[in-house]
């Protein structure tokens, strides 16, 4: 499942449906697709995101994920393209929805 985020300032961000869901415990917004987090709110969403992220930069990811040998993409770098989504939300007081 692929899960995609939506604001008018900014591009759509598509993130896995468990990386997504991940993010959104963090955001602490629910984690209901579809859903939505009204302008007034986005601003504390990005600060509950941003303080998630920080949590778990401690625990460092394995470099090599056993199953493919591929290198593991961390939480961190997949969240980078929201982060940035939500920063444009809360400086032109947008929506963001996500279905």
């Amino acid at each position: 499942m692929l899960i995609t985020f939506k604001t008018r300032s900014y591009a759509n961000i598509t993130l896995f449906g468990d990386v997504a869901k991940n993010i959104l415990e963090m955001m602490d917004f629910g984690v209901v697709v579809p859903g939505a987090i009204v302008a007034k709110d986005v601003a504390r969403a990005l600060e509950n995101l941003q303080s998630g992220l920080e949590s778990v930069a401690d625990i460092a990811p394995p470099e090599v994920d056993n199953d493919d040998d591929q290198p593991v993409v961390s939480l961190h770098t997949r969240a980078i393209p929201l982060i940035e989504l939500l920063q444009s939300a809360v400086r032109d007081d947008n929506d963001v929805m996500w279905e």
